[in-house]
């Protein structure tokens, strides 16, 4: 099936709130996903789990994706992250976004009763079916409580028309390797583990799906360029300067660490959503550091 073209680097908003009431801040969102873009950022993927999707009623989910889409304006692709429990859900969701610009969808299949094999085959397909965008499939246990194996996802691209590629977000780098022997380097996969990016990149992802070009655009980009170029000494040094900040936005959350980063750099988008909490005093003053060493502190 045809489709966007997706590689490099897709970045993951968060969902700004609100100071006042704590709703969805339309403006902020609009601001934040123009400045990925301009960045440099080759996607933006809205409603992610760095974007709170969880934590969204419908008419904020809806209201985010239509603010995404029309601040991406079809600059870059947008790929809009679909997490639900039920497949009627998520259908659901899928065809709004479909409807609202969407180019990709990237699915998360969410687990209260575990999912055997055939259940999350049908998941996938029965959404896939719906909409004519193409499909992302999202393996991320850690969130999600399903663990998709790389025969399943392969799988899943060779029998199904438009999904088409793979996000591996399981911290383990031999699964991409298995992804590309798998399928003969022909299932584009993606990286979603942000300590792996150089590894991921190595083992041939497409790109990387990550909420640091929030913080740090340009170090990211530098890391892409350097890979894409073969320069392997540019790329080690690009990524070992960005792996601490990386390591510390994924300890701490990915919404309260990044959030906490942009009020930091004069970009406050307001605090997470309970029942997560704001990063407390001393973490704030570790994350200021690492942004400073790396010449993105205080805007």
């Amino acid at each position: 099936m045809a489709g966007p073209t997706l590689e490099g680097i897709v970045a993951y908003p968060v969902t700004p709130f609100a100071e006042s009431d704590g709703r969805l801040d339309a403006e902020r969102l609009s601001a934040l996903v123009d400045r990925l873009v301009l960045a440099g950022c080759h996607a933006v993927a809205p409603l992610g789990s760095t974007g709170e999707s969880a934590y969204l009623d419908e008419d904020e989910w809806h209201a985010a994706v239509e603010v995404s889409v029309a601040a991406v304006r079809r600059r870059v692709p947008t790929v809009v992250g679909i997490a639900e429990l039920t497949t009627l859900g998520a259908v659901r969701r899928a065809r709004f976004a479909e409807r609202a610009g969407a180019d990709v969808l990237m699915v998360l299949p969410l687990s209260y009763w575990k999912l055997d094999e055939r259940e999350v085959v049908r998941h996938f397909t029965q959404v896939a079916d719906a909409v004519s965008v193409p499909v992302m499939i999202y393996n991320n246990p850690a969130t999600s409580g399903v663990d998709l194996s790389p025969e399943l996802m392969v799988g899943l691209v060779e029998r199904v028309e438009n999904i088409t590629m793979v996000k591996e977000s399981s911290g383990d780098v031999r699964r991409m390797h298995r992804i590309a022997r798998l399928s003969d380097g022909g299932v584009p996969f993606f990286n979603g583990s942000n300590p792996l990016a150089l590894e991921a990149f190595a083992a041939g992802a497409a790109g990387w799906c990550t909420a640091a070009p929030c913080l740090i655009p340009e170090l990211t980009l530098e890391l892409h360029r350097a890979v894409r170029a073969g320069d392997l000494d540019a790329a080690r040094a690009a990524f070992d300067r960005q792996l601490p900040l990386l390591r510390f936005i994924l300890a701490g959350g990915l919404p309260t660490t990044v959030k906490a980063g942009l009020a930091l750099q004069g970009h406050p988008v307001g605090g997470p959503r309970p029942p997560l909490l704001p990063l407390d005093a001393e973490r704030t003053g570790q994350l200021a550091g690492l942004l400073a060493s790396v010449g993105r502190g205080a805007g």
